[in-house]
């Protein structure tokens, strides 16, 4: 088994003595504020209310948006496993990992589970969880589980604020921030919400004191005298920004006319060009990004296709034309416009790495539509793609090698199953035979499944997958054999297919 990596070290710490939790784009808005959430209105990425409440008897790092069983986990998944080699592990979980395997960690981050035998009543792991929910670009997620747990400190409102900035939604949590006396913000924070505001007056006041206290950098002085006066200039001023962009100040440079491109800023900061703020070609690249990594619903990217006629042809435009001329006949539920349309639409969106995202939108449109019998075969492929592959494979009569392989990888009978290259035979080999745990998997995994420690082993083998098709076979084969040792038999099965169907980058 491939040695994978697990962070700087077993501590939860990096070699500054800082958390691994602390990641470096995050706006310095808040101090030490002790600020409460309200529970989740919907699944979007919007960040909802929030109120003071006292602390909830709960330890922090037991707080989840919905109980372990919901997600088919068991609330003492990290056994003796200590916290800091738990946030070690996140921490190493790639945000390219195989989109099965990063949906399984997602529910683990989310999940209600025993705090870890070590911990102490702090939130260590709880802002590793809510950070790499942060770098997966799911902001969503984020935002209902920091909207759920009910309590936080200046950490958690940092979050929430960086949020709310990247939805579009800073008038909102300016407005918390007012509001609120126990959220003590910093000085940047505070112009920038009293000019958000319309307190012009007050914020150019509050940056002379900051700047005659010292209390802002040259850097943030610049950024904001040109964010309170558009006609200010200083040649001496120096660069706006010279170290990691953080969301306010992505939001400021944006506000004075000097934009800064998401695509050279973490993946999170795609959710920026969402909005109706940014240009359509611009919308598209960001929901495209956003759809690769499962970070945003496939009929939002389809919602954005559809906005208008494409402007040119080729690259992006092709795969807006493929989108809208089937968009069109599954409107009409046309059976030969349909047989028409979609191969050209699967090739394009393949061939930009969306076929996921694409599957997944259109396969229930599918449904009920007299086809051609010409189609079954890529119909078969879209739907393995969902959460209904075991009905579509049961449905579907097998005619050539390739798909009966995927048949038997969905129904998990891997009987006589035969693979064409080391991918395939290595997931052949991780979904086959009896589980003997003892037997067939790598001493450690096998070691940490005796001592039970289920979270560690699981996490390790998702770690196994980050590079999707691309991993060694022998970490391919561990990794289902793990994950179906541990009763993620649905899991295993659909990292089965997806490294089979698609690339998982």
């Amino acid at each position: 088994m491939t040695q994978q990596p697990v962070g700087p070290g077993q501590d939860g710490a990096r070699s500054d003595g800082s958390p691994l939790s602390a990641i470096d784009w995050l706006s310095r808005s808040v101090e030490s504020p002790r600020v409460a959430l309200e529970p989740p209105v919907s699944g979007d990425a919007s960040v909802g209310s929030i109120d003071v409440r006292p602390l909830p008897r709960t330890p922090p790092d037991a707080l989840g948006l919905l109980p372990a069983s919901d997600y088919g986990l068991s609330p003492d998944l990290w056994g003796p496993t200590p916290t800091g080699r738990i946030v070690s592990l996140i921490n190493a979980q790639a945000i390219g990992a195989l989109p099965a395997a990063r949906g399984l960690v997602k529910s683990i981050l989310l999940a209600q589970l025993d705090p870890p035998v070590d911990s102490n009543g702090g939130n260590l792991l709880l802002l590793e969880r809510i950070d790499k929910l942060l770098s997966f670009a799911a902001l969503g997620d984020a935002a209902a589980l920091l909207n759920h747990i009910g309590t936080g400190d200046a950490a958690l409102f940092r979050r929430w604020f960086d949020i709310s900035l990247l939805t579009g939604q800073e008038d909102h949590a300016c407005q918390v921030m007012r509001d609120t006396p126990q959220i003590a913000p910093t000085l940047p924070a505070r112009i920038f919400c009293l000019a958000r505001g319309g307190d012009w007056n007050a914020a150019a006041l509050t940056l002379e004191t900051a700047q005659a206290l010292g209390a802002v950098s040259r850097e943030e002085d610049a950024l904001l005298r040109r964010f309170l006066d558009p006609e200010y200039d200083d040649p001496n001023a120096g660069p706006l920004v010279t170290d990691t962009v953080t969301p306010l100040q992505y939001k400021m440079l944006a506000a004075i006319g000097e934009p800064l491109p998401s695509r050279g800023q973490p993946l999170a900061f795609a959710h920026a060009d969402l909005t109706d703020q940014s240009g359509w070609k611009s919308q598209i690249e960001a929901a495209e990004r956003l759809a690769r990594r499962d970070a945003v619903d496939p009929a939002r990217l389809a919602q954005i296709y559809m906005m208008r006629l494409p402007a040119a042809s080729g690259g992006l435009w092709d795969r807006v034309g493929a989108q809208q001329a089937l968009e069109s006949a599954l409107q009409d539920r046309d059976p030969q416009a349909i047989a028409r349309t979609l191969p050209v639409a699967w090739r394009a969106m393949s061939r930009a790495r969306l076929s996921l995202p694409f599957a997944r939108y259109v396969a229930p449109q599918l449904e009920g539509i007299a086809l051609p019998d010409a189609l079954a075969p890529l119909v078969f492929r879209i739907r393995l793609l969902t959460d209904e592959a075991e009905r579509a494979a049961r449905e579907h009569t097998s005619a050539t090698p390739v798909e009966a392989l995927l048949k038997a990888v969905a129904l998990g009978e891997m009987s006589g199953a035969k693979g064409a290259d080391d991918v395939e035979g290595a997931v052949i080999s991780g979904l086959s035979g009896e589980i003997a745990p003892d037997k067939r998997l790598p001493p450690d995994l096998s070691r940490m499944l005796r001592e039970k420690r289920v979270g560690e082993a699981i996490l390790t083998a998702t770690a196994l997958l980050n590079t999707g098709a691309a991993s060694d076979p022998g970490d391919i084969a561990a990794a289902l054999t793990l994950l179906r040792s541990v009763g993620l038999d649905h899991v295993a099965r659909r990292a089965g297919l997806q490294l089979i169907l698609t690339e998982a980058g």
